[in-house]
């Protein structure tokens, strides 16, 4: 057993079968939340799994809660729409779901902790080698597990090639010999081969790092290891169609209805792309709607003045729960359908918003700080832009703090 392991709380959530999540807004535990379309996100596995065709599978990414979604709900609808299996980062994600009674396969992306083998084996759980030194350990931890009655355990790995990365992964040429190593100790089921795109937008880099796997795997082969299952796209090789769906994909941020920032996505692959369905919006009721005179500064070290009278809405999300006090200058969220800026730094548990020009936003009005009203929306590539960092920050940075409503519109399910 794992020594004093960490179980990261749940959400505060609400799981929600409605056509509009406004109808449960009263019970939510505070007056911001986040709202999750599960629908979109079966949705979007399905429209994924079809660019990679029949002869792949698709595993779904639920790292970091799902990027911010929530990690067994997530997990619960990608497996719905017929994922085989999940991808994690932690062996504390790992414990969260089987602790919630997902019995799915799971892939564990990082190598865990020699000491967390075992129990990841009996939990049935693929685990990584992503360093030679990483599988003589794994190698010397299995050979010294206590012998059991019903015969060897059944470890199964997958073995990561570097193919251009530099982040993790064993150089081609010796992915033979390690595997090799592997296939050795009884029990153990080397089962996959797998990379991962540096520069997905760029054809020829991509190009050269597949050709780079197919040394990997001509090298296991030469060691006489089989690899049935190899994996290289993930969200942008798939969408860009610059890497091989092989046996299997890893989708993550596509999942979530968001294309990698800036991502080129060619003509055959347009329509898929522009089906996908962003999962997660954030929303945000009033709590004080305050009329000031002109000169009246706003929030932490009075760096926005009001250059007229103004009427300032205070909405109780801030830094603490994810919306980053580094938002730059021009952010904005909707209210009543219109526009209107952010003003005054945004503190850990509230931020101010110059309502001046939206003479119907009410102390009941339904805030969007990330998602659709009426014919605008607030996209996460907006909101990455204005805070100079990329859209997987934006969604993995909502804090377990805030409450997730999950819901389902009606007519979404397809």
């Amino acid at each position: 057993m794992i020594e004093g392991r960490p179980i990261p709380p749940a959400h505060p959530a609400l799981a929600v079968d409605a056509e509009d999540a406004a109808a449960v807004r009263p019970h939510v535990l505070r007056r911001a939340w986040v709202s999750v379309d599960t629908a979109a996100l079966a949705h979007n596995l399905r429209v994924l799994a079809s660019l990679a065709g029949p002869g792949a599978r698709t595993a779904a990414v639920i790292k970091a809660d799902a990027y911010g979604h929530g990690l067994v709900p997530a997990a619960h609808a990608f497996l719905g729409a017929g994922a085989a299996l999940l991808c994690v980062a932690t062996v504390d994600e790992v414990l969260v779901l089987r602790a919630a009674g997902v019995s799915a396969p799971i892939l564990l992306l990082y190598p865990p902790p020699v000491a967390a083998v075992e129990e990841l084996v009996e939990l049935g759980v693929t685990i990584p080698v992503s360093a030679e030194e990483g599988a003589h350990e794994l190698v010397d931890r299995l050979r010294r597990l206590p012998a059991r009655a019903s015969g060897p355990r059944r470890c199964v790995v997958h073995l990561e090639a570097e193919t251009g990365l530099t982040r993790m992964g064993v150089p081609p040429d010796r992915c033979g010999p390690v595997a090799a190593a592997l296939a050795a100790v009884p029990g153990v089921e080397v089962e996959g081969l797998w990379s991962h795109l540096a520069v997905p937008e760029d054809a020829q880099v991509s190009a050269t790092q597949a050709a780079e796997l197919a040394r990997a795997e001509r090298s296991v082969r030469a060691a006489g290891v089989a690899v049935p299952i190899r994996h290289l796209a993930a969200s942008g090789g798939l969408l860009a169609g610059t890497a091989p769906s092989l046996e299997l994909v890893r989708p993550g941020l596509a999942l979530y209805g968001v294309i990698p920032d800036d991502l080129p996505v060619p003509p055959d692959h347009a329509a898929a792309a522009a089906s996908l369905r962003p999962a997660m919006s954030i929303h945000a009721r009033p709590i004080r709607l305050l009329d000031v005179p002109a000169g009246t500064a706003v929030s932490y070290g009075g760096r926005w003045v009001a250059a007229r009278p103004s009427r300032i809405m205070t909405l109780p999300i801030g830094y603490g729960d994810g919306y980053a006090r580094g938002t730059g200058p021009g952010a904005e969220v909707l209210v009543c359908g219109r526009r209107a800026p952010i003003v005054g730094s945004i503190a850990m548990d509230a931020l101010m918003v110059d309502v001046t020009d939206v003479p119907d936003a009410g102390p009941d009005a339904d805030v969007v700080l990330l998602g659709a009203q009426g014919a605008d929306r607030i996209d996460a590539l907006e909101l990455a832009r204005r805070r100079t960092t990329v859209t997987w920050e934006v969604l993995t940075s909502m804090a377990r703090r805030i409450p997730r409503v999950y819901h389902a519109p009606a007519g979404g399910s397809s």
